[in-house]
């Protein structure tokens, strides 16, 4: 099963946004995750649903943060990126006839919603502000510019 990396890819583009005194259109954004600027609108769309970020064209047009960082957290873009899920593993057989395949289903289903509710609780209480200070912080200690 493929990873979904876009929300990490999110985070990325809005820490580099977030440092930034002028809007960043997608292709520079793109150039930051070696990605494509179609791939960063289509993770932008949703965030500027949610007014995490807003865009504006034209010549010194691109896109900016709407909020402060400090008032953005990871559930807020969680959300806004669709709630992808979280978990690469699965069920083998959602319906199976096998009573050890059902036991086996019901302690993993049990310990996936377990592991996703405490996820999302540390999304909702950390903010991007924290996010971007942890790597500040690091590079300093580093003596390396951020």
């Amino acid at each position: 099963m493929k990873i979904n990396n876009s929300f990490s890819a999110t985070l990325h583009i809005l820490l580099h946004l977030e440092q930034m005194d002028k809007p960043l259109t997608s292709e520079q954004m793109a150039a930051f995750i070696d990605g494509n600027p179609a791939f960063i609108r289509k993770l932008l769309a949703g965030l500027r649903e949610q007014k995490i970020v807003g865009s504006s064209k034209g010549h010194h047009g691109g896109w900016t943060l709407s909020r402060p960082a400090s008032q953005v957290t990871l559930y807020d873009i969680y959300t806004a990126l669709g709630s992808p899920v979280l978990f690469a593993l699965g069920n083998r057989n959602e319906n199976p006839r096998c009573l050890v395949e059902k036991g086996v289903n019901r302690v993993m289903s049990d310990t996936f919603a377990e592991a996703e509710t405490l996820i999302l609780e540390r999304f909702k209480r950390l903010t991007l502000a924290e996010v971007g200070s942890e790597f500040i912080d690091y590079f300093n200690a580093q003596g390396q510019d951020n």
